[in-house]
């Protein structure tokens, strides 16, 4: 039974890069991943990406279509963002490439990444975000995930990164 409460049909997955960030420190050090997860049930996919302390490092984001949680093959695809460089300002969605979009350097940014379902390669159900570093220098963040528009309506969501 459900309640009408935005929990029964989001689900909300906190995605570290493949694992959690040790004391929020460094999220872009490595080149890191956020864990795999599974889109199956959800028509989409959103990231939300905060940075905190770091003044001068970036990187490059790009989302990626995962045919498992391996993942045994992953391509690049295209996908919406929006960016906020004051607490509660943000800019208009701008549509990527599969290539990505470069964050930009400064503390206190927020990103928000969404993939739909239809937008992911083939017949792929797992989707990852992908950070490739660009300027080497600490940028403190993290990374959390919402699934939303959930095929079937739940009460207590389904782990989605297995």
């Amino acid at each position: 039974m459900t309640t009408g409460r935005w929990m029964d049909t989001n689900h909300v997955v906190h995605v570290g890069t493949s694992g959690f960030i040790a004391a929020y420190e460094d999220i872009f050090n490595g080149d890191p991943a956020s864990d795999v997860v599974n889109m199956k049930l959800y028509d989409r996919c959103t990231f939300i990406i905060e940075l905190a302390a770091g003044a001068t490092g970036t990187a490059t984001l790009t989302v990626e279509s995962c045919d498992d949680t391996t993942p045994t093959t992953s391509t690049a695809v295209a996908f919406t963002y929006w960016v906020c460089t004051t607490p509660d300002t943000w800019g208009e969605a701008t549509a990527a490439a599969a290539a990505g979009f470069t964050t930009t350097a400064g503390a206190n940014n927020a990103y928000v990444v969404e993939v739909n379902s239809s937008e992911l390669n083939s017949t792929d159900t797992y989707v990852r975000l992908q950070m490739t570093e660009v300027v080497d220098s600490p940028v403190d963040g993290g990374i959390v995930c919402i699934l939303s528009d959930a095929r079937y309506d739940r009460g207590i969501p389904l782990g989605a990164l297995t």
